[in-house]
C-alpha cells in the first residue's frame, strides 16, 4: 500500500526514513497562515487548530493522490496565546525571552486520509519547561544555532542545540519533533501497510 507524507518537513521525513517506511512525499498546497488566520477567527482552540489544519494537509493531498496519505501540524501554546515560526531572528529571540522560565505544549496533530476522507486521526500534547536564561545565552544561542531557529515552533530543535533551552520535557519526544510518530506506526501495522 502506498503511503504518502503531505509535508515537506525534513524532520518528520527523518522520522519516518529512520523507521523503516517506505513512502513518498508530495507536499500539501495549502496556505497555512490564512486557514490559522479562518481558525482563530472561527473561535478554535490551538488543538483544534493543529488538529484542522493536519487534515486540510492530508485531505488536499488525498484528493489527487492513491494510498494512505499523512498530514501532520504542530502548534505551540504557551498560556493562552499560540506562537508560530520566528519570521526572523528578531522574532526567534522575542519568542525565547516569552518562554523563558515558563512550560509550553506543543499541540502536535497527526490525520491519515484515504480516497480524500480521513481514517485516523492523532494529538498528543508534550509539556515543555524552559530554563530560566539570561539574554546573552539567547543571543549565543542564536549565533550558533543560526537560521535553524526559523524552521520551527519555539524557535528550538530539541534534538539538536535548543536541547540547552530546557529543564525538563513531559510527553512523547517525537510528537515534540512533530509527528506522534508510535500511534501513527501503529495505525500502519493495523491497515496492513507495515509487518505485524
Amino acid at each position: 500500500m502506498t503511503i504518502v507524507l503531505a509535508s515537506g518537513s525534513a524532520i518528520r521525513r527523518k522520522m519516518l526514513l529512520a523507521a523503516g517506511l517506505l513512502f513518498e512525499v508530495d507536499p500539501a498546497d495549502v496556505d497555512e497562515s490564512a486557514a490559522k488566520a479562518e481558525f482563530r477567527v472561527a473561535g478554535l482552540s490551538p488543538a483544534e487548530q493543529a488538529k484542522a489544519l493536519a487534515e486540510l494537509k492530508a485531505l488536499s493531498v488525498s484528493a489527487r493522490r492513491a494510498g494512505l496519505v499523512i498530514g501532520a501540524d504542530q502548534m505551540l501554546a504557551l498560556s493562552d496565546e499560540t506562537l508560530d515560526k520566528p519570521r526572523d531572528l528578531d522574532e526567534a529571540r522575542l519568542h525565547l525571552q516569552r518562554m523563558r522560565g515558563r512550560t509550553h505544549e506543543l499541540l502536535c496533530a497527526a490525520v491519515v486520509a484515504k480516497d480524500g476522507d480521513v481514517v485516523w486521526r492523532c494529538l498528543q500534547t508534550p509539556k515543555l519547561k524552559m530554563h530560566d536564561f539570561s539574554d546573552a545565552f539567547i543571543d549565543s544561542y542564536i549565533a550558533r544555532a543560526g537560521d535553524a531557529v526559523l524552521a520551527s515552533v519555539g524557535a528550538y530543535q530539541l534534538e539538536g542545540l535548543g536541547a540547552q533551552l530546557f529543564e525538563r520535557v513531559e510527553g512523547d519526544y517525537f510528537s515534540v519533533l512533530g509527528l506522534p510518530l508510535l500511534p501513527l506506526l501503529a495505525f500502519l501495522r493495523e491497515r496492513g501497510a507495515l509487518e505485524q
